[in-house]
């Protein structure tokens, strides 16, 4: 039940973005830093971690997540380092699906070649 109820939560976010993208003039960049933002302030109002616990990693994969991943690094950065950890926390906590994200963007270039839109 765990693997439908992700799957469902996951669609439904991509749903309601892809109306959002379809139904608005906004970028797609926009709409994605809004997302990330979203989840930073849902994690800091405490909104977020119970969503998180029930769908699973249908919450947790797509960008709410990460923004929530952000918020929870900084939180615990400025516990342990002060105001230091606002700027260092974030990338602490994020630095492995930051770093998945390059190497494999990276891999994905040298196998299919990419080139501009025109």
């Amino acid at each position: 039940m765990d693997y439908i109820r992700a799957f469902l939560v996951g669609g439904v976010i991509c749903a309601v973005v892809q109306i959002f993208m379809d139904k608005t003039k906004w970028m797609p960049g926009r709409i994605m830093v809004g997302l990330v933002v979203l989840g930073t302030v849902l994690g800091a109002v405490g909104l977020y971690p119970p969503f998180l616990e029930w769908a699973g990693a249908g919450a947790g994969v797509p960008l709410l997540g990460f923004g929530n991943t952000l918020w929870k690094g900084v939180r615990e950065a400025v516990d342990t380092d002060g105001f230091l950890g606002v700027f260092t926390g974030g990338l602490t906590a994020a630095a492995a699906g930051i770093c998945g994200a390059l190497v494999f963007g990276y891999l994905a270039s040298l196998i299919f070649k990419p080139k501009m839109k025109e």
